[in-house]
């Protein structure tokens, strides 16, 4: 299995990190290629089984839309052929239409969805997230200057329990292309939530346990219980 990092050295907020090497833990040997600002990505050039990137700085949000720009023909591509990406925190908004900035200056998204991102750099939006995909049980967190809009619900990623999809009128929450995965859940996501992990690894074609399982899932009970009490605020 080969796993892609874009842009590790700045898209390594909220222990993002931790996914790949989650992953790395319970698939071992699993190769993980680690594609800096200025490199060309492995998948450009060479078969890649999973391509991840967490979240950013807004700044940064600029510098890896241009990075990314030129290969966007053949990222479609491999989205049109199954290829698994997973896209978490505010590295969901850039493959929408635009980001809306304070002084309402538009950075133009690469366009993969029709989804655009308003931001608000005073008005920060923290909250917990239960929510599922399928069959799988999914609780996170939500951290970010930004609410999006536009038509997910006919390939949102998850349906939301408890929390907000793409803004607080919304029920549905990130996007799925194919397999491509993009979700404004930020932080650890894989380690808190092995159900979800254990469906990632049978999509990348590893018959593979997350790692640890057990203490993993039991931590992932209670979590998920926590956050299905009424008394939790979100």
């Amino acid at each position: 299995m080969t796993i892609e990092t874009l842009y590790p050295e700045i898209c390594n907020l909220f222990g993002e990190p931790t996914n790949v090497k989650y992953l790395q833990m319970s698939v071992p040997g699993a190769e993980v290629v680690n594609t800096a600002l200025n490199d060309e990505p492995a998948f450009v050039s060479r078969k890649t089984d999973l391509v991840y990137m967490g979240s950013m700085t807004e700044n940064a949000q600029e510098l890896v839309i241009g990075r990314l720009r030129p290969y966007m023909d053949r990222l479609r591509g491999l989205v049109s052929d199954g290829t698994a990406f997973l896209m978490t925190g505010n590295a969901f908004e850039i493959f929408g239409s635009y980001i809306e900035c304070d002084d309402g200056r538009r950075i133009e998204g690469l366009g993969l969805y029709d989804i655009y991102s308003v931001r608000r750099m005073m008005k920060r939006y923290s909250s917990l997230f239960l929510g599922r995909a399928g069959e799988c049980e999914v609780a996170g967190f939500r951290n970010q200057f930004t609410f999006s809009y536009g038509d997910n619900t006919k390939n949102g990623l998850f349906a939301v329990t408890k929390g907000i999809g793409l803004n607080p009128d919304s029920r549905t929450e990130g996007v799925r292309l194919n397999n491509f995965m993009a979700t404004q859940v930020l932080g650890p996501l894989l380690v808190l939530n092995p159900s979800f992990t254990q469906m990632l690894l049978r999509l990348l074609g590893s018959d593979a346990e997350p790692a640890f399982l057990s203490r993993a899932q039991e931590a992932y009970q209670r979590r998920v219980a926590d956050f299905s009490d009424p008394g939790c605020r979100f």
